[in-house]
């Protein structure tokens, strides 16, 4: 645990904040951690804000223990959560199992192997904006894929549409990117990527895979109707037609 949590605090800074596990005070403050949206006053934004930032975790590398740097603090892993457990459960497999596709549901997957045929383990990309309609597939090989958005939970208020995915550098729900798509080494870094670029958009997303070779992004911002693809991974042979 203190290494994945390492790891996290690693994350928020590689992504100037976009990717914080701190950011649990705002998703209550939204009315999202009970799936009840509701639009908060300024007072209650900046007092959640307040409570966050990976920069107030403090580690103790000597014992292994991490403290807070105020009252209030509060980790949720959620973000990076599932795509961990699918890494440890790809790696109790050992030798036993050849090749699988791990599910923890629609957003996070993991590959093991290169597939039945070694052709890679083929998954559709759902478009945000219909159930029936999609990007094209991905062929993945011994790698994580995370997908983020928001067209499930969310609530509009006064014609407005709020996503549950929040900024935790500003405190309001992101709101330039529609889905992204991670594929990474490993499930833990996808599902954490994944969140990240969809607060820190195209731009951050560009700068990071810039320096980082092994992280492919699929991603449709909100104002256009064709994803753009970011990056490239030895995982993954790119996005394709059906």
């Amino acid at each position: 645990m203190f290494d994945l949590l390492k790891l996290c605090k690693h994350l928020y800074e590689e992504t100037s904040g976009a990717f914080d596990i701190t950011s649990g005070p705002l998703t209550r403050c939204w009315g999202f951690l009970r799936r009840e949206g509701r639009l908060p006053s300024p007072a209650e934004i900046e007092l959640a804000r307040s409570l966050v930032g990976s920069d107030k975790l403090l580690f103790d590398e000597q014992a292994k223990t991490i403290r807070f740097a105020k009252p209030g603090i509060e980790i949720n892993l959620g973000s990076i959560g599932k795509g961990y457990a699918l890494d440890s459960a790809a790696g109790s497999l050992g030798n036993i199992v050849r090749t699988a596709l791990l599910n923890a549901g629609a957003s996070s997957m993991r590959a093991v192997g290169d597939g039945e045929r070694e052709e890679g383990w083929v998954v559709g990309l759902r478009h945000p904006r219909s159930k029936f309609k999609r990007f094209g597939v991905l062929r993945l090989h011994d790698c994580g894929l995370s997908t983020s958005g928001s067209e499930e939970q969310f609530f509009v208020h006064e014609g407005k549409r709020y996503g549950h995915i929040i900024d935790p550098r500003n405190g309001w729900p992101a709101q330039e990117v529609a889905s992204v798509t991670v594929v990474a080494p490993s499930g833990a870094l996808s599902d954490a990527l994944a969140t990240a670029f969809y607060v820190g958009g195209r731009e951050l997303a560009e700068a990071y895979c810039a320096t980082q070779p092994e992280v492919l992004v699929v991603m449709l911002e909100a104002s256009s109707t064709v994803p753009v693809v970011i990056g490239r991974s030895s995982g993954c042979d790119g996005l394709r037609d059906f």
